[in-house]
């Protein structure tokens, strides 16, 4: 499984764009291949999909971006080819809002989206989202969540001290932090 790639962007095509990483070109579907540039290096976060006869790579500018695609796809009705462009005609908070508010018709606007397929997406990702996704969007805070778990704290433990976490610290004085806070 792949995390992310660092590579130079050699090739764009309307649904992908080639990423040479040490003189191998990848082959990576991207919501809007448009926003890269030809020659640039960029770093992309990847999703792997394995499939009986494909095995495919997507990408993302962030990590957000990603978070909120893996929520999307473990959607019944709802595949990559389908997620994919939700990303890129859509903000991520614009997709938070109106799967929180019911926004069915804001939903609809994506390719493949029908009535059906929206409903299902409110159904099973509203109040899922903003918890997993919003509070999670820096990667030291999630590291952070995740080590806290490990030790055994629960989690609306840890998401009461998190605000008070300063983002700016490495993660070993995050987590002095975070314990000091769960000790009180």
């Amino acid at each position: 499984m792949y995390e992310y790639m660092k590579g130079i962007v050699t090739g764009i095509e309307s649904m992908y764009i080639v990423l040479e990483n040490q003189g191998v070109g990848y082959l990576i579907y991207v919501g809007n291949p448009y926003s890269y540039t030809v020659g640039k290096e960029e770093t992309i976060y990847l999703y792997q999909q394995v499939r009986e006869d494909e095995l495919s790579l997507y990408g993302f500018h962030t990590k957000e971006e990603k978070q909120l695609f893996l929520k999307l796809i473990g959607v019944k009705g709802l595949g990559c080819k389908m997620a994919l462009p939700m990303l890129a005609s859509g903000s991520i908070d614009g997709i938070l809002d109106a799967i929180e508010r019911e926004n069915i018709l804001y939903l609809k606007k994506f390719p493949k989206i029908g009535d059906k397929v929206a409903r299902q997406i409110i159904l099973d990702l509203k109040g899922k989202l903003s918890s997993d996704t919003v509070s999670r969007e820096d990667a030291s805070l999630e590291e952070l969540v995740e080590v806290l778990e490990g030790l055994g704290y629960k989690n609306g433990d840890i998401k009461k001290v998190l605000p008070h976490i300063h983002k700016e610290l490495s993660i070993e004085e995050q987590i002095k932090e975070a314990l000091k806070l769960l000790l009180k």
